[in-house]
């Protein structure tokens, strides 16, 4: 798709679908969050993986890339933008605000909470290195982490690996180790997946943690909150005819069936559309 000037006329129908972003398919976790919280909500979800990860990106290009398909999502008919992924959130979630004149909900490693239920005082965070290098992030461990330790891992690889749909792949689950790792030997009891394709190795995660930490993600607090914006804002929806829509820029001839695997639900309840 060219790069175009949509219109942002914002939608007040409150039947209008939610737009969803994120940097590839990982927003896919939180998507299924808002699923079960707003069952009757059209969403339109826009997986931006020809650009992923946001982490190895500079905040100029990410804010770039959040403006370009906030514009998008409202060019069909968004009436709420959830930014699906922590990085673009910390680097662009200020401006997208400053510039839009509707619900935008954003993502934040779930450091509170990990701080809460530690009884090591020592947390561990797996996120991208932007999510980390991010002035939202040292925000949140100044607000939060006086009391704790915080030992953080940048997961090279990682989303690329997950955006390929390598899951259970030997090299994956090395890469886990390898990430996972310092968190144990730092005496980590609570681990944050600080990223939104995190969630997909989850299962993988558990094995190799073992029982020895928690894992939290923060997608059921963002569809938490989401429901509680639209419901000020008179937006939730009146129909029980909800549809859903992926649109994905990625140039993989699997892309389709990556997003089949971590939808888990029939194509005949969502379609693709390729953004070429």
């Amino acid at each position: 798709m060219q790069e175009e000037n949509f219109s942002t006329v914002i939608a007040t129908n409150h039947n209008a679908p939610i737009g969803v972003f994120d940097s590839g398919v990982g927003g896919i976790s939180v998507l299924k969050h808002i699923r079960k919280a707003l069952p009757d909500e059209s969403v339109t979800y826009y997986a931006d993986s020809h650009y992923a990860p946001y982490g190895n990106q500079s905040p100029e290009f990410i804010i770039e890339r959040a403006r370009y398909l906030t514009d998008f999502l409202i060019s069909e008919g968004a009436k709420a933008i959830v930014v699906a992924c922590n990085t673009a959130t910390a680097a662009a979630v200020a401006t997208l605000r400053q510039h839009y004149q509707l619900p935008i909900i954003g993502m934040e490693p779930a450091v509170k909470p990990a701080v809460a239920i530690t009884k090591t005082g020592v947390i561990g965070v797996l996120a991208t290195s932007g999510t980390l290098k991010s002035a939202q992030f040292a925000a949140l461990l100044e607000h939060y982490g006086h009391h704790v330790q915080v030992v953080t891992q940048a997961c090279h690889g990682l989303v690329e690996a997950i955006e390929r749909g390598e899951i259970d792949a030997p090299s994956t689950i090395t890469l886990l180790r390898n990430y996972l790792q310092p968190l144990l030997d730092a005496n980590s009891d609570v681990i944050v997946l600080g990223c939104t394709h995190y969630p997909f190795v989850k299962t993988q995660i558990e094995s190799i943690v073992a029982g020895k930490a928690a894992l939290i993600d923060t997608g059921e607090a963002v569809a938490r909150q989401l429901k509680k914006r639209l419901a000020e804002e008179g937006l939730l929806t009146s129909s029980n005819e909800s549809s859903l829509t992926f649109w994905s820029n990625s140039q993989s001839p699997d892309a389709k069936q990556v997003i089949a695997r971590l939808w888990q639900q029939p194509q005949s309840t969502w379609q693709l559309i390729a953004d070429v």
